[in-house]
């Protein structure tokens, strides 16, 4: 199939016949004979599964994956590999993320963020298969110190990093992924959670422009939504009134089954905000938020200002710990498994990222609230071993019989909802 031939200057080259019987040559310069038989043994074998269209063995992909440039180029050129086994960081990244208009803005967002960090750190014409293990810890501790970046930061765009290698490892471009071992995992920070006290929540309502932003501010503080995700979906049609639920669309979570959109409570703390931007909407208006649409609208930098002109100190995390706040307020309240269909996760998600231990839950253990006196009392009057009474106040009692919501008139919603 192929054939070594011996220049009179020392030289070798290889000789074949390709696929349209054009006879074609590779010359390798001056290499030992040994070394020209094993490499016109790999080029055969590359015929074959050039004439054949299958993939070349497993030996000759490993052997291509650590080709030095000018062989693998002139492979490429006589049509034996793909150009891709010479693919450079950037292009092939570029490549990546333009097949995959299937994400959400916020990923594809995520996804430029870690394609600028790998190309200010290698290069964007650093070849695949020369970025080591090593580069790729490196890679990630420069995030930290350069960058500045926080830990839950590094993990994502390390995750972000990890697809992307491992999708070129499934193409063949490289053999093993170097940031396999990166930790990517995005983990709790108790040091940034941070409890919105509802007094603290008013000053900032008072502080706010105008309705759509107090309802924006009062959507995530009790109603427990995304910002903005879940704010910008609602639609007037989505309010109703006479069963005092609120359906929320969920693009987070709209890829689960039945995970499109939930119900939620149309809490008292809430109502006034919704009834205010509802009877300010104009004919034919669909969206209850429509002056904060644009997506360049950096909201969160809105109420930075906001807090700050409330008075108020800004805490980490806007949005989020006031989602988080709200998840806790309910939890004292509802058995779990009902706040988190209101809230949109599931119980390991709240326990882990959103459930707080305020400095409340500590003064009120140390209160002994009365009721649990009362069963002290009456287990000491016994020789037997004291037998539980009552449940105390933060007991799951509440799954038999669920508390009721005020004087609204609201039951609660069942996780079917």
């Amino acid at each position: 199939m192929a054939s070594l031939s011996n220049d009179p200057d020392g030289k070798r080259r290889i000789l074949y016949r390709d696929v349209d019987g054009k006879r074609q040559t590779i010359r390798l310069g001056k290499v030992p004979k040994q070394h020209a038989a094993a490499i016109k043994h790999k080029v055969e074998d590359l015929i074959s599964a050039r004439i054949a269209g299958h993939s070349p063995s497993d030996e000759t992909a490993r052997w291509l994956r650590n080709l030095d440039a000018g062989l693998s180029k002139r492979l490429a050129v006589l049509g034996l590999t793909n150009q891709r086994q010479a693919s450079t960081l950037a292009k092939f990244v570029d490549e990546y993320i333009a097949k995959r208009a299937d994400v959400k803005q916020t990923t594809a967002t995520v996804y430029g963020h870690t394609r600028r960090n790998l190309v200010e750190h290698f290069g964007a014409d650093k070849p695949l298969r020369e970025i080591t293990p090593g580069d790729a810890d490196e890679w990630r501790l420069q995030l930290a110190s350069k960058e500045n970046l926080a830990e839950n930061t590094v993990r994502r765009r390390s995750g972000i990093a990890k697809q992307f290698f491992t999708a070129a490892q499934r193409k063949g471009l490289i053999e093993n992924n170097p940031f396999a071992d990166l930790k990517a995992a995005v983990q709790a920070n108790a040091k940034r959670f941070h409890f919105v006290s509802r007094e603290d929540a008013q000053k900032v309502l008072d502080a706010c422009p105008d309705a759509e932003w107090r309802l924006l501010f009062a959507l995530s503080r009790y109603g427990g939504l995304r910002c903005p995700s879940e704010h910008l979906k609602l639609e007037l049609t989505d309010i109703n009134w006479a069963e005092n639920r609120l359906r929320v669309p969920s693009p987070k979570t709209e890829h689960h089954q039945g995970g499109e959109s939930r119900f939620i409570p149309i809490f008292p703390e809430l109502r006034p905000y919704l009834e205010e931007v509802f009877e300010l909407a104009k004919p034919g208006q669909v969206y209850l938020i429509t002056r904060y649409r644009d997506v360049n609208a950096n909201l969160r930098s809105q109420l930075l200002r906001i807090i700050k002109r409330a008075g108020v100190k800004p805490w980490p995390k806007l949005f989020q710990n006031l989602r988080s706040t709200r998840e806790t307020e309910l939890a004292e309240e509802f058995p779990l498994h009902v706040v988190c269909a209101w809230i949109g996760n599931t119980q390991a998600v709240a326990a882990k990222h959103y459930l707080q231990v305020t400095d409340e839950h500590f003064q009120s253990a140390a209160q002994n609230p009365t009721q649990h006196d009362t069963a002290q009392q009456k287990s000491a009057s016994h020789d037997a071993p004291p037998k539980s009474e009552k449940p105390g106040k933060h007991c799951n009692s509440s799954v038999s019989e669920p508390p009721q919501v005020g004087d609204t008139g609201l039951e609660p919603v069942t996780s079917a909802v």
